[in-house]
């Protein structure tokens, strides 16, 4: 266990149901990173968030990529991938460590105004990666949005919240990241993506990193851009301990 954690978020532009080319793209972006022990890619990181799964979600090859990637770089990776399992297709988020370890999610709130429910089998369950003693909460997107579903009633260290978040509803994305800290009493991490995709929808990024009291750590706008801070364990438990309003939440079963 180590007190901090050195984050990077990667802001991309990517290319359009296009596995090859955005690894391509990611194998440059993390070849310039030093020294981090985590990085984080946006939803669906390899295609865009496609409703056409068929041909190209990913049956292991991008995973055993981040494995790799992870292993060379001694650093954690983390995004959502569209994985094929037999007849179902999943919106899922992978949290891997340098060590090959596999910690995933299943997004929950599939996006209904894009019809992805009717394309991706939703998860259940939150889901918390623990990596170098901090526990992380995975989401995807359109799960910020619902805020019971990710209240902090296990103590978690880290929100990761991975987007294709559009422009024209981009201030929610900003807004409620920052709500999601500061109700959470917990480091935020938000990573968008900008350009146009498939549908012709237009992304300007907003990537956030986040403190447990809201305050901006790191921020990137409409452009491709790796943002980085640190995270200090030493930091948020000693605002928890003065402030300790997670102590007054309401009891709740999430069903």
């Amino acid at each position: 266990m180590q007190d901090t954690l050195k984050i990077a978020a990667i802001q991309a532009d990517l290319a359009w149901e296009n596995p090859e080319a955005n690894r391509a793209y990611f194998d440059q972006k993390i070849s310039e990173i030093d020294d981090i022990d985590l990085i984080v890619l946006p939803e669906m990181f390899a295609t865009g968030f496609s409703m056409n799964p068929e041909g190209i979600a990913d049956t292991g090859d991008m995973v055993a990529w981040m494995k790799a990637t992870a292993n060379a770089k001694q650093a954690a990776l983390a995004g959502s991938l569209m994985i094929q399992e037999h007849d179902n297709y999943y919106n899922r988020f992978y949290f891997i460590t340098p060590d090959g370890n596999s910690t995933t999610y299943d997004k929950r709130h599939t996006f209904t105004l894009a019809g992805e429910h009717k394309v991706y089998k939703r998860g259940e369950k939150p889901v918390i990666a623990i990596y170098k003693g901090f526990k992380f909460l995975l989401q995807v997107c359109y799960d910020l949005r619902f805020p019971v579903f990710a209240r902090n009633t296990s103590n978690y260290d880290v929100m990761l919240y991975v987007a294709n978040w559009p422009k024209k509803r981009v201030f929610a994305w900003d807004t409620l990241l920052k709500a999601r800290a500061i109700e959470n009493m917990s480091y935020c991490i938000g990573v968008n993506r900008v350009g146009v995709d498939g549908g012709n929808f237009e992304y300007n990024g907003y990537s956030g990193i986040y403190d447990s009291l809201g305050a901006t750590l790191a921020f990137a706008e409409a452009e491709e851009k790796t943002i980085y801070a640190t995270l200090s364990k030493a930091h948020l438990e000693e605002t928890r301990n003065q402030l300790n309003f997670l102590a007054d939440q309401d009891a709740f079963i999430l069903k």
